[in-house]
């Protein structure tokens, strides 16, 4: 069983930056993937970014903004949000994807607003 700690996020105004980080407590054997899906109010959840050894992957609407990162930790991900707008406020959780599972963090609630 996998756990991941998730910290980070906050309140910002549109056009400012924040950070949310995320931790497992162990790391699979084999190929996984970690990354980091949104669900806001009444929408479903989603995928923001997404990072394996082969591969980086972003939403069309963070491109450009948001930048995923592994930490020296192999099982750590962080998520650099910059320029964000009020349609990025969410609750965002960490994932982690193995060949048998798929794990997910307690959820971290990044708001944007004036």
């Amino acid at each position: 069983q996998v756990h991941l700690a998730q910290s980070g996020g906050g309140l910002v105004q549109p056009g400012g930056s924040l950070r949310v980080d995320c931790r497992a407590s162990t790391v699979p054997n084999g190929d996984f993937e970690m990354g980091w899906y949104r669900q806001a109010p009444g929408k479903q959840r989603e995928l923001v970014a997404a990072l394996s050894h082969k591969n980086t992957d972003y939403a069309d609407s963070v491109k450009g903004r948001f930048i995923i990162s592994r930490g020296n930790f192999q099982g750590s991900v962080h998520l650099q949000m910059n320029n964000l707008q009020p349609n990025d406020t969410a609750v965002y959780y960490c994932a982690m994807k193995t060949l048998s599972a798929t794990y997910w963090g307690q959820g971290t609630q990044v708001t944007v607003s004036s």
